[in-house]
């Protein structure tokens, strides 16, 4: 019903990820170059079609889309309670660093991770404490060391843990049993977990995520999850999200801290954007999952078969692959600018998202096939290139 194939044109649109060279393919920023769900559209031209877009509220339909769309998708009833709204999951993490930690406290976040945590530990002067996870090359998998978790959580410095929860870059679905055991630690040694879910909508067919406040009594007491349809329908430019925290006085310390911050406020077309994404756009989001990761498995099978020196990394959530370069026996960094000097593929380097990145890049694969194929071509000619070199 949908046309994921036919290329969108993005250049000259003020687009963050499409402002480069002409001959040049960004495959970095985690947005997607598909055009959003046509009810999406359909309730935003309405809404401006109105005219006047003048202060907004959040009104009861935006409360029901979330909590609907979480009972029906993810079999997890919230309540209205528990919700709060913000301009975005990025604005609420840093607002929670800054409301929930005193500078110089640590936070723990798993690495490799989303590499904007650390800005917002580090630019509110906190400390960011990693915790590795482990990675087994043979399988291409990554587990949690339970003791090294155990030794970032129990620092009597530490007060708070930013989770990721599917993880990003490495695609992994956290399941119950792993996000109760982490909730527990953290409860254990006085720690709050932020959970961001963001990249929550987007699994393989037939996969589903755990939410973490759904994992325990402990994570559900003690928790919060930042939540959006932003990443799923791509609407991340509306600046629009919501923050589910059950427990009163939690909530009312997260509350305050984003009015603080000023950031509490929708904008004039984030409630029709919501409304549409979680009311209509289940049919969209499926036939999305089904092209994105079916454009992971022809990924996956040109890397093998053409550039056997990379190893893509299992996984079963974001359209974000997670490739293991370690052979070339060079520098993500470094590579990632040689990747770019060659052919003009823009991809990520892996140094940025923490320990255990060094040797990884990230590409982005949420676009028409045959801008994946122009991608994949792009990289195959550059590693040919670096490996002749070496």
């Amino acid at each position: 019903m949908y046309d994921f194939d036919t290329p969108v044109d993005r250049r000259g649109t003020d687009s963050y990820k499409w402002d480069i060279g002409e001959n040049e393919l960004p495959m970095w920023v985690a947005d997607m170059d598909f055009r959003t769900a046509p009810q999406i559209i359909d309730a935003l031209t309405k809404r401006a079609a109105h005219g006047v877009f003048g202060y907004s509220t959040v009104p009861d339909m935006a409360f029901d889309a979330y909590i609907q769309w979480w009972k029906e998708r993810h079999g997890f009833v919230m309540e209205r309670d528990w919700l709060v709204f913000s301009t975005g999951v990025v604005p609420t993490l840093s607002s929670c660093v800054r409301k929930l930690t005193t500078p110089a406290e640590k936070v723990v976040i798993m690495t490799p991770v989303y590499n904007i945590f650390y800005n917002s530990i580090l630019n509110n002067g906190r400390v960011v404490r990693e915790c590795e996870l482990d990675y087994d090359a043979v399988k291409g998998e990554y587990s949690i060391n339970w003791d090294r978790l155990e030794e970032c959580l129990s620092d009597p410095q530490t007060s708070l843990m930013i989770l990721c929860n599917p993880h990003n870059p490495t695609g992994q679905i956290w399941d119950r049993e792993t996000l109760a055991n982490i909730g527990k630690m953290a409860y254990e040694n006085g720690v709050t977990v932020i959970s961001d879910e963001i990249h929550c909508d987007i699994t393989a067919p037939g996969r589903d995520y755990v939410p973490y406040l759904s994992a325990s009594d402990i994570c559900r007491e003690h928790g919060i999850a930042c939540i959006s349809p932003t990443k799923a329908f791509n609407l991340a430019g509306l600046q629009t999200s919501a923050v589910a925290v059950p427990d009163r006085i939690l909530r009312h310390k997260v509350f305050r801290g984003l009015n603080t911050d000023e950031c509490g406020e929708p904008n004039s077309f984030s409630n029709a954007a919501v409304g549409a994404a979680f009311g209509e756009g289940a049919g969209w989001l499926d036939e999305m999952r089904k092209y994105v990761f079916e454009n992971r498995r022809l990924a996956e099978e040109y890397i093998c078969e053409n550039i056997p020196r990379l190893r893509p990394v299992r996984a079963e959530a974001t359209y974000l692959m997670w490739i293991d370069v370690s052979s070339l026996n060079i520098s993500s960094s470094l590579l990632s600018e040689r990747i770019r000097e060659e052919t003009g593929l823009y991809v990520s380097y892996g140094q940025q998202y923490g320990k255990g990145g060094e040797h990884f890049i990230r590409m982005n694969i949420a676009c028409p096939r045959s801008v994946m194929y122009d991608g994949l071509g792009r990289l195959e000619k550059a590693v040919g290139i670096i490996a002749k070199s070496n």
